[in-house]
């Protein structure tokens, strides 16, 4: 069956084609209810939809650049209309309708724009304030005239729409008309009531596999729309009341003014305020993979393009369903997710077994049919058939029609969503959100983590804990250490020490509400900032006193930012910051302990050199900071210099180990899981780290990113294997390295990246994981799984649940392949030998149920246990029908099929019930009973594939014991009191013990194959 299913059946966890999504719906040849099966599976025609959508956008704005530069030419002499403003509009204190403001910034029109008095006559007329944002007061006016920043959805389905659902399954709807024409017959021949029980026996128990379905389903869609709202909670930095903070994107209104920096969403559709470099990439609304500039020229930014490139202050001016990104996502969000590997193999197991039951099926009917007309041509009947033989006839067809029901294992694909739904869930509550489905099985496979260092590692709680300024080495430990630096440095250094420190830095010292000071900005820039403070520095006043010429923001690529700064008397100079050892050999002069600039030698280089192999050493990350006079024909056009510069000093920034770091990747070794540290940190100090977390052992290999690239493949293939630890890697180095591993080494790769440069690695792997707290937007939209907390060990726990998922499923395919197996064989055969079915069609429908909903929330919501990380993962290549899980199938199906041959054979004699006038009805019901406890302990056999011990942990399951419990109360029922309706009838103590045991010795049974046959899987 495996080698069927790899066949036809395979798909990739990510980025599969349409053309491979369309193959295996093709390939469903019999499917009882399509709109159950299919529901979590991706609309292939709604993200046609979007496609041409996404087209559209793109010539749109192809021809509203052309159209706006051509009238740009012709602004000076063309006579303007005027606009005039509605009176609802004015009514509520403003001067421009979102209809103009829409056609303004989707359009590109400079044209409208300049006729509005520009972007600052757009604020105006917005009521708003472009240094300060929107007060407050007005924000309740502000949404009934513009609208809210949210996107229309689909409306939440209700109970009753599962229900209608469920009742869409084309063999319950037989079985249904087969229920409509017993009853009519029945009444007919027999009269009502006793004619009718039969009927209404079919009826009831449709109502009851199609309600406790439809509450399975309504569940699961509840727990998805729950993780929906938390896939959406994107924050943006935001000033309202001249107070920068965060706020949800949702609660933006035009006037807003929204700051912008790389990696970021932009929220809404707006105008650039000011800004730096800003490149924005449109290629999510339009397709088109060219970035844009954005500046005074062109300042027009769409909702749901990425910023690549830049920092800049945005002006919303249009939100929601009036963007094109709100119209394309309300099409997208009806495409859904692409279905799981698991889900289409389980279908394909689903489609195999449901050819092989309808073969059965037919062949029942007619070896039934056959007898029934062989018996009446005996007695000379066959010419006359009576009410009776049409309501036989009536049974056969319920019969053969109920072993569809059995036979079809429907709910095999379902119980991978329902198991996944539940492992969401309980992740969420980990500190992990999962965006893909397919990342929760895949994440179960991995043979390898690559992850990064700072904030996943560590803490990314950091502080400057010492620093070589003047070629003096300084311990930062404590407050006074920090006076004690200031009363020792020359003033000019001082000076020029707290300028570069305020004005380089993608941070920010803002006043909160409360009127305390709050830092703004990445852990490493707030240490930084820190220092600055400490140094008695003032950012304000700093930022007051000299003119921002150009800035380059820090990038992972040149691990280095810089600014151009106008000094008051006119002169221009550059600061620098960046990774140690590069600004270090970019620089030619050095501060001496004079506070002199001086050349800088190989004697005061070596210093320094080893000052930064001493502080990363020590498990500190080292940061250089210069500077460098330039010329007066710089302009904002040119580029910062990349050498010349004068070094005024080092900083040695500490970032403490995350307790638990080290277990965690101790258990990820047990599990054969390879632990790999990436980072863009310096080599020493990312060694001292890997030693202490346990990543870096004895016969492992520390490599840099430049020394990796200058690799053939070949020394590649001997090298990769032993990495585990890339310092000064590139985005690119971390792309390469996860590549090599899936294609060459054939593993499944989980990344974690926190970058938008870290965007393609996250998309080749076959887990990509987003950092929630560091991680920017773009990295989490190419990412599979948020980890809220950015915690090294909320990754194991994801691996965990993971493993989870894959072993539950294998758990619930193996308790319902032998229910299948056993009730087709069973029923079958007693059809041909005897010309009678011993388990009815109500009572199949029932034994359905306990096999698909309630064994599946038996069996794939169990929790993770600690020994699931004591395996080795499966990886690429494990089949998911192991020979574990055939051996547990073919020896509880033989036991079963046995007992049941024997009580069909013998059983009357067994039970002395050979005189009774219903012996066939009683020794029926003890199959009936007996089959259904079969089922049970081989629910409860089917908790451990390969352990003896079943029962451990039983209890603390709570899904399991209630579905157990519930399962033997409802079989009483039925047994005791609803003999009319299911053709049982009430039973003695003495066949009750008889039923339990023998379903019972399905246990010892499992510990005698386990033992004598043991496997691995």
């Amino acid at each position: 069956m495996e080698s069927l299913l790899c066949e036809k059946w395979e798909l990739q966890p990510k980025h599969s084609s349409t053309e491979v999504l369309q193959r295996w719906r093709d390939l469903c040849g019999v499917v009882k209810n399509p709109k159950r099966r299919f529901r979590f599976t991706a609309n292939i025609s709604k993200r046609h939809e979007a496609a041409e959508m996404r087209k559209t956008n793109q010539e749109k704005l192809r021809i509203a650049v052309l159209v706006s530069k051509a009238a740009f030419e012709f602004i000076k002499g063309a006579k303007t209309s005027e606009y005039s403003v509605p009176d609802e509009v004015e009514a509520a204190g403003f001067k421009i309708c979102a209809e103009e403001l829409g056609s303004i910034v989707e359009g590109h029109d400079l044209k409208k724009l300049k006729l509005h008095g520009g972007v600052s006559g757009i604020a105006d007329k917005l009521g708003t304030n472009s240094a300060n944002g929107l007060s407050t007061g007005d924000l309740r006016r502000r949404q009934e005239v513009y609208g809210i920043n949210k996107f229309q959805e689909s409306e939440p389905r209700s109970f009753w729409v599962f229900v209608w659902e469920a009742l869409h399954d084309m063999t319950l709807m037989i079985l249904g008309v087969c229920a409509l024409v017993s009853l009519v017959v029945g009444i007919a021949t027999e009269g009502w009531p006793k004619g009718a029980h039969d009927g209404l026996g079919i009826v009831a128990s449709i109502l009851l596999v199609v309600f406790v379905t439809a509450s399975s389903d309504y569940r699961q869609s509840l727990q998805f729309r729950d993780l929906d709202k938390e896939k959406k909670k994107i924050s943006i930095q935001v000033t309202r009341n001249g107070y920068r903070h965060k706020m949800s994107i949702y609660e933006l209104l035009p006037g807003d003014v929204v700051h912008l920096a790389i990696g970021d969403q932009v929220p809404a559709d707006g105008v650039f305020l000011s800004g730096f470099s800003v490149l924005i990439d449109e290629s999510s609304l339009t397709g088109e993979s060219e970035p844009v500039m954005v500046n005074d020229e062109n300042p027009f930014l769409l909702s749901g393009t990425k910023v690549q490139d830049g920092t800049c202050k945005m002006l919303v001016t249009t939100v929601g369903m009036r963007t094109q990104w709100g119209k394309l996502m309300a099409t997208l969000s009806e495409g859904g997710d692409d279905e799981t590997p698991l889900q289409v193999k389980l279908n394909g197991v689903a489609t195999i077994i449901g050819k092989i039951g309808l073969a059965f099926a037919v062949v029942t009917f007619a070896v039934l049919v056959q007898k029934l007309v062989t018996r009446k041509w005996t007695a000379g009947t066959s010419l006359v058939w009576s009410g009776d033989d049409a309501l036989e006839l009536l049974e056969y067809f319920a019969i053969a029609v109920t072993i569809v029901v059995v036979a079809v294992p429907e709910g095999l694909p379902l119980a991978v969503t329902l198991s996944l739904a539940f492992a969401m869930k309980k992740m969420m509550n980990d500190k992990a959100l999962v965006r893909h489905l397919a990342a929760c099985e895949t994440m179960g496979s991995a043979t390898s983590i690559c992850s990064d260092k700072t904030g996943t590692l560590t803490t990314n709680h950091m502080t400057v804990v010492k620093s070589c300024i003047c070629m003096t080495v300084k311990e930062l430990t404590k407050p006074e250490h920090a006076s004690a630096l200031c009363s020792e440095l020359p003033q000019s250094v001082l000076k020029t020490l707290v300028q570069s420190i305020f004005n380089n830095t993608g941070g920010e010292v803002v006043v909160n509400k409360e009127g305390k000071r709050e830092i703004l900005g990445t852990p490493t820039e707030a240490a930084i900032l820190e220092l600055g403070l400490s140094l008695g520095g003032d950012f304000l006043a700093e930022r007051q006193a000299y003119k921002l010429v150009k800035v380059e923001p820090f990038n992972s690529t040149k691990k280095r930012m810089g600014v151009v700064l106008e000094l008051p008397g006119g002169a221009l100079r550059a600061h620098t910051k960046g990774a140690s050892e590069i600004i270090l050999a970019a620089c030619t002069r050095v501060l001496n302990s004079k506070g002199e600039v001086v050349p800088l030698d190989d004697a005061s280089f070596n210093h320094l050199k080893e000052t930064i192999e001493q502080f990363a050493g020590e498990a500190l990350r080292t940061l250089c900071l210069a500077y460098v006079e330039l010329e007066h024909g710089f302009s904002a056009q040119d580029t910062i210099p990349a050498s010349g510069y004068t070094l005024i000093g080092i900083v040695g920034i500490k970032d403490p180990v995350r307790p638990g770091v080290r277990e965690s990747v101790a258990l990820c070794r047990s599990a054969g899981v390879t632990v790999r540290m990436v980072t863009g940190d310096n080599i020493n100090t990312a060694k001292a780290i890997a030693r202490e977390c346990g990543i870096l052992t004895d016969d492992g290999i520390a490599i840099e990113g430049p020394d990796f690239r200058e690799k053939s493949l070949e020394e590649l293939h001997h090298l990769i294997p032993k990495i585990q630890v890339m310092a000064r890697s590139s985005p690119l180095d971390k792309h390469t390295l996860v590549k090599h591993l899936r294609t060459t080494f054939n593993e499944v790769v989980a990344v974690t990246g926190d970058g938008t440069n870290d965007a393609p690695a996250l998309h080749e792997a076959d887990i990509g994981l987003a950092m929630g707290i560091a991680g920017t937007e773009v990295a989490k939209e190419s990412a599979d799984v948020i980890i809220l907390d950015d915690n090294f060990s909320t990754i194991v726990t994801v691996a965990k649940w993971g493993r989870s998922v894959y072993v539950n499923i294998q758990k619930f395919v193996q308790f319902q392949l032998t229910v299948n197996i056993v009730a087709l064989i069973v029923n079958f055969t007693s059809a041909c030998l005897t010309g009678s079915a011993p388990l009815t069609a109500v009572q199949l429908l029932w034994v359905n149920m306990i096999m698909d909903t309630l064994g599946a929330l038996a069996l794939a919501t169990e929790p993770p246990n600690e020994a699931l990380m004591k395996k080795a993962p499966v990886g690429r290549s494990g089949n998911f029908i192991s020979n574990v899980m055939w051996r547990n199938i073919l020896g509880q199906s033989v036991y079963q099929f046995v007992v049941i041959w024997f009580l069909q054979a013998y059983g009357k004699t067994y039970f002395e019930i050979e005189n009774q006038p219903n012996s066939d009805l009683i020794l029926n019901t003890i199959i009936f009973n007996t089959f259904v406890f079969c089922q049970l302990f081989n629910e409860v056999n089917s908790r451990e594939m390969e352990k003896i011990n079943v029962l451990q942990g039983i209890l603390n399951n709570h899904v399991f014991a209630s579905v157990v419990g519930s399962t033997v109360l409802f079989q009483i029922i039925i047994v005791e009191f609803l003999g009319t309706f299911a053709n049982t009838t009430p039973l003695t103590m003495r066949q009750w013990n008889a039923s339990i045991f023998i379903g019972f010795l399905g246990m010892p049974i499992a510990v005698i194959l386990k033992t004598i046959i043991p496997m691995r899987s």
